[in-house]
């Protein structure tokens, strides 16, 4: 996966950065494996916007993905690797043995016509889907539950990847994209490999139409506004408008959010990176 720079003919493709596309296979997706959707557009049952800064966006197809990869010792074949609108990562296609289709994030290096397996008699080669228990030590991983059989819940965006880096009892200790290292139940499932487009990071969208045809209507700073509209609002002239905060009152920029009482908090080893 690539990226390509436009030449500045106009003025939205001068700073535009957009992926290559050189490694999807097939533009239309699989029937059997896609469901319709509806916006809300920020609105809630009686009209009401709930929601701000949301709205518009092209119409999209919901893929569903296989995060369980719970078919363990039945081969499949990638078919295909295919554009995903809803996810920043690309998906691949697979035709199982006894004839099922489902969806798996793509990670990086997996070819069409590569065999993959899941469970616990998988080799650990990029694709396959076993048991933290199972998988060697300085691993890199993807695509990680946090309660057996639940799915996986980390490391699903472009380009993100996870470390096992050693195990204590029944827990695997694993070392997560944004630096922090925690226990997870040895009996969950994680994927081998790094999630693929990792040059998605390195995109420049060039123009606001970009993120309009992406459901994101302009956003309005708070220093922007009224006193009556967000604790940083008013003043004369311009005026920063004191330390940062939401608009509810809440201070940002350093202010801890997480709950101390949080009950996952016991299985938290490091914090993630400041």
């Amino acid at each position: 996966m690539a990226v390509r720079k436009l030449r500045p003919i106009t003025p939205g493709q001068r700073h535009k950065i957009i992926g290559t596309f050189d490694t999807i296979t097939a533009s239309v997706p699989e029937k059997s494996l896609v469901i319709g959707g509806k916006k809300s557009g920020g609105r809630n049952h009686d009209g009401k916007m709930t929601m701000r800064y949301l709205g518009g966006g092209h119409k999209r197809k919901y893929r569903v993905i296989d995060f369980k990869r719970n078919k363990d010792g039945v081969p499949a074949t990638v078919k295909t690797i295919e554009y995903d609108p809803n996810r920043s990562a690309r998906i691949a296609l697979l035709f199982y043995a006894d004839g099922e289709k489902r969806y798996i994030l793509a990670p990086n290096g997996l070819k069409v016509g590569q065999i993959i397996l899941s469970g616990e008699n998988a080799a650990p080669e990029v694709g396959n889907t076993l048991p933290l228990q199972n998988i060697p030590l300085g691993t890199i991983i993807h695509n990680v539950e946090l309660r057996p059989g639940q799915g996986a819940a980390m490391v699903r965006s472009a380009g993100t990847f996870a470390q096992l880096t050693s195990r204590e009892d029944k827990y695997a200790i694993v070392k997560l994209p944004s630096g922090e290292v925690r226990k997870i139940l040895a009996t969950c499932k994680a994927t081998i490999g790094t999630v693929g487009n990792s040059d998605h990071a390195l995109e420049r969208s060039g123009k606001a139409g970009r993120s309009r045809w992406l459901g994101r209507r302009p956003r309005v700073r708070g220093v922007a506004m009224n006193p009556v509209d967000h604790p940083m609002g008013g003043g004369e002239g311009r005026a920063s408008g004191g330390h940062p905060r939401s608009r509810k009152g809440l201070l940002a920029k350093g202010y801890k959010t997480r709950s101390p009482k949080k009950q996952s908090s016991q299985y938290i080893i490091e914090s993630k990176k400041k």
